[in-house]
């Protein structure tokens, strides 16, 4: 039986990993390793000031009181014998849409997993009622996983529009849109007087055309993005070199 790794950045107590478990155990040998409190926005972020502490649960989950990264690190290497076939990441309390891709730690732990070697797939929600509908995604695509052969580097970031699963118009493969600046910070006062600042809400859509995964979602289906880690702008290296040249 194919062996998952789950994980997440909303932290092992989320709905969203519960769900993704459920969906899945009839179908899989799981293994859940995730952060012991929200790591949301964590990105790839791995915690090397100190060592780790890996906690086993009363529901047979782990909890690491790290990033997610860290957890899908410890999944793979050296806890146990056996290395997953898979690595899944959520399913995320609202969506990794466009821009969102480069903070998030859903994505991260699916990254880290496809660093590692293995097949990757970052699931998220882009709501909170429907988790169901999601977990259903999550098992139809790794019903089917085996047929699927990606480049190395390669992931799939998927979003599932928070909808019940017979208002699901089907499966869109999109590419990234993107995001306008974000807002301004938002400053408080802590109880002492001392400011304080509150990392604002991101931008609105700047790029959110037919083939996005922006427009997929907004029009009720779910949004398959093949994602790599690879951020090297091959297209802009004859014109750096060109720049370069001119003043060395």
């Amino acid at each position: 039986m194919r062996r998952l790794l789950l994980s997440n950045d909303d932290g092992v107590h989320a709905p969203g990993l519960r769900a993704l478990h459920d969906a899945l155990v009839p179908h899989a040998r799981l293994r859940v390793v995730a952060p012991d409190r929200d790591k949301s926005g964590a990105s790839n972020s791995l915690t090397l000031s100190r060592p780790l502490s890996l906690t086993d649960m009363d529901n047979g989950f782990y909890s690491v009181d790290g990033t997610p990264a860290d957890c899908v690190y410890l999944g793979v290497n050296g806890l146990w014998d056996e290395k997953p076939d898979l690595v899944i990441s959520g399913i995320n309390h609202g969506g990794n849409l466009g821009d969102d891709v480069l903070y998030s730690g859903t994505v991260a732990a699916a990254m880290e997993g496809r660093n590692l070697g293995m097949a990757a797939i970052a699931m998220s929600l882009v709501g909170s009622r429907h988790f169901d509908t999601a977990g259903r995604v999550a098992a139809s695509l790794v019903g089917a996983a085996d047929q699927l052969s990606l480049p190395p580097r390669s992931l799939l970031n998927v979003n599932v529009p928070d909808l019940p699963w017979d208002e699901i118009r089907g499966f869109r493969v999109t590419r990234m849109g993107y995001r306008g600046p974000a807002t301004r910070p938002l400053e408080v006062r802590d109880p002492r007087g001392r400011v304080r600042w509150w990392i604002a809400a991101a931008g609105e859509n700047a790029d959110d055309g037919a083939d996005t995964d922006f427009a997929a979602v907004e029009a009720g289906y779910v949004s398959i993005t093949p994602l790599q880690t690879d951020l090297t702008r091959h297209a802009a290296i004859a014109d750096v070199q060109g720049w370069l040249d001119a003043f060395t």
